[in-house]
């Protein structure tokens, strides 16, 4: 999605604008199974990233992989840490193998508000966190983000687009739900 926008209102975009849901993870050219975990997920993403910054979407800028952090007596590591020139803020990316869990976004609510207190320099807006998993139930994603002050999303990803017969029933699907 390409923003053009004056530099004012480029520092107040909404990460929603920028944020997608779901990610197509296709030019790996994998399956499901051929993801043995998440580390061998993320290298995959790491030898495509240019094809993966494109999917991420206008802005993305590369700064981690693995990225260690010290939070208290307890080292953590952000799967993928970008920096956003539209957003002027950091996105801690965090990659799962699986379906959402509320588990999930406190270990990445924890790294968001490490990276605000001591990552962020003058000019730069809060960071953002965006959880990836195969699936997500939009209602327990609703509840486990109720009350959070960091920008936090969720989002889908897939390693490729569903077959033909799939999308035309989903569409007719959707079809039916808009005449109804």
């Amino acid at each position: 999605m390409e923003m053009v926008h004056s530099s004012s209102s480029i520092e107040k975009a909404d990460p929603k604008l920028i944020v997608r849901d779901p990610y197509v993870f296709e030019f790996l050219g994998l399956k499901a199974a051929d993801v043995m975990d998440e580390s061998d997920l993320e290298s995959q993403l790491l030898d495509k990233l240019q094809e993966f910054l494109l999917e991420l979407g206008n802005g993305f800028c590369f700064e981690a992989r693995q990225k260690r952090i010290l939070i208290g007596d307890t080292y953590g590591f952000v799967d993928l840490v970008f920096y956003q020139r539209l957003l002027k803020c950091h996105i801690l990316i965090d990659l799962k193998l699986d379906a959402f869990s509320h588990e999930y976004i406190g270990l990445l609510n924890t790294y968001v508000s490490w990276f605000k207190e001591n990552m962020m320099t003058s000019g730069d807006n809060p960071p953002v966190g965006i959880l990836l998993c195969t699936q997500k139930d939009h209602t327990l994603v609703e509840y486990a983000l109720a009350g959070m002050d960091n920008r936090l999303f969720v989002s889908k990803y897939q390693l490729e687009l569903p077959d033909k017969e799939a999308m035309r029933k989903f569409l007719e699907e959707k079809m039916r739900e808009i005449h109804d």
